[in-house]
């Protein structure tokens, strides 16, 4: 009897050997497999969406009301769109493809008051423009807040910053005066609003100065913030605020300095170079006070290239530029698009554990 339990126990102790050392060898086997936890964002997590959204856009530059980066009239805003595609390809990074339209504005005359001590130069200096931007952007961007998840579990809401780069067709333009002041003679176009590039109105076309005609499609540097917000299962809305850093400086067609206006063949051009004598102000038609003007600066007279005297006030760089600039080559211009976008997301893969 005792040699049975002995033996029963003997071989009961031996299966437990015998599983503990398959167990050891198991795990074993998956400790050499294991690669850590996995960090990608697989294909089923990923998802398309495209939107649309109201813009708004404000400028700074030559024709701002003041010499710094904050310096802009709002009453100058006006209303865009866009319409934009994109993909989310990580737990907090996405790209996007936008296309965006909206209209820059800027004048002297209605934001530059003659009874501001940094503005009332550029009240005399009296010029004005207007650019219909139309913009192709691609831009990387990264939410603050990380979503590892699918879509149907993202978060309720999601600041985020993002980078790219843009390409944008401008064409400046500026109203036509009734009459050209150097001459006297009426312009037949008065009143319409003529594209400013072909006339070279700092002197591109001559070949006298050492400036060059500036292209119609320039790139940029798009650069941003924004938060997007939970509003259905594949709706978002997000309100976005970006600047768009320029290689250039004539999107509002000024940059460097006044230019003889003897070399002037065309006298529209020579008319919209130098628009500090002209009776009304910008695009507004209103009267300009010239007993104010001359209390702020003074007129001067030269002899042109072309032999003909012209007089002009002395605006922007009178005192506070003793060269007399039209604008300043040293600062680039840019501009600031501000939407609200809807976005619908398009297209997301779901992975199910398999039935058994």
């Amino acid at each position: 009897m005792w040699v049975g339990i002995i033996l029963l126990l003997f071989s009961q102790l031996s299966a437990n050997a015998q599983m503990t050392g398959r167990s050891i060898k198991n795990n074993s086997n998956r400790l050499s497999r294991f690669r850590g936890p996995n960090l990608t964002f697989p294909k089923y997590k990923r998802y398309s969406f495209a939107g649309a959204s109201i813009n708004s856009m404000n400028y700074f530059g030559d024709l701002a009301p003041a010499s710094n980066l904050t310096s802009t009239d709002i009453g100058f805003t006006r209303p865009g769109f866009s319409l934009s595609y994109g993909r989310k390809y990580g737990p907090i990074y996405w790209w996007q493809m936008s296309f965006s339209w909206g209209t820059l504005r800027g004048d002297d005359f209605e934001s530059a008051g003659p009874e501001n001590e940094t503005a009332k130069y550029r009240y005399v200096r009296n010029l004005h423009f207007r650019n219909r931007i139309s913009e192709l952007a691609f831009t990387f961007h990264f939410d603050l807040l990380e979503n590892p998840y699918t879509y149907l579990r993202r978060s309720s809401w999601t600041p985020y910053i993002f980078t790219g780069v843009a390409f944008f067709h401008h064409n400046p333009k500026a109203r036509v005066p009734d009459y050209d002041v150097y001459s006297g003679r009426e312009f037949e176009n008065a009143g319409e609003w003529i594209a400013l590039q072909p006339l070279g109105t700092e002197g591109q076309n001559t070949g006298l100065y050492n400036n060059k005609p500036y292209a119609r499609i320039q790139p940029a540097i798009p650069i941003g913030l924004g938060i997007k917000i939970k509003l259905a299962y594949r709706w978002d809305l997000r309100l976005e605020i970006g600047m768009r850093y320029l290689f250039f400086d004539y999107i509002d067609d000024v940059s460097s300095g006044y230019v003889d206006l003897g070399i002037f063949d065309d006298p529209l051009a020579r008319s919209l170079s130098d628009r500090s004598q002209e009776n009304t102000g910008g695009a507004s038609s209103k009267p300009r006070d010239f007993t104010i003007i001359e209390n702020i600066t003074s007129s001067h007279t030269y002899v042109g290239k072309d032999g003909q005297s012209y007089t002009v006030y002395s605006g922007y760089g009178s005192d506070l530029h003793p060269s007399n600039i039209r604008g300043s080559v040293n600062d680039r211009d840019i501009y600031i698009i501000t939407s609200l976008k809807i976005n619908r997301i398009l297209q997301a893969y779901h992975k199910t554990k398999p039935f058994r």
